[in-house]
């Protein structure tokens, strides 16, 4: 399953107040970058992750956002260092926003 065009747009939509982005079509999904920097992925599901490192990795767990995990093919968990945008978040721009520069801040 691919991401469709309207899945995209909403993406470019809500974080638009970044500046200028760019993306990259990766395994079904897209990758997000804002002066070459990935900040956000579209999964092929339609779900918006935010790339959290250093300090945003513990403020997103105190926010109680879900962290991309899978099980590899032995059945051992991976933790991406991605979190699942708030659906809050998902319609207002304002909030995704402010939480992606939080995020980029840290990258």
């Amino acid at each position: 399953m691919a991401v469709s065009r309207e899945e995209i747009e909403h993406a470019l939509d809500l974080f638009a107040d970044l500046g200028p982005l760019t993306t990259r079509k990766m395994f079904g999904g897209l990758s997000i970058y804002r002066d070459g920097v990935i900040f956000a992925i579209l999964m092929s599901d339609g779900r918006l992750l935010l790339k959290g490192q250093g300090d945003m990795q513990a403020r997103f767990d105190a926010m109680g956002l879900e962290r991309w995990a899978y099980a590899r093919k032995d059945g051992s968990p991976t933790n991406m260092p991605y979190w699942h945008l708030p659906d809050s978040a998902l319609d207002d721009s304002e909030e995704a926003v402010d939480l992606a520069r939080q995020a980029l801040e840290h990258l």
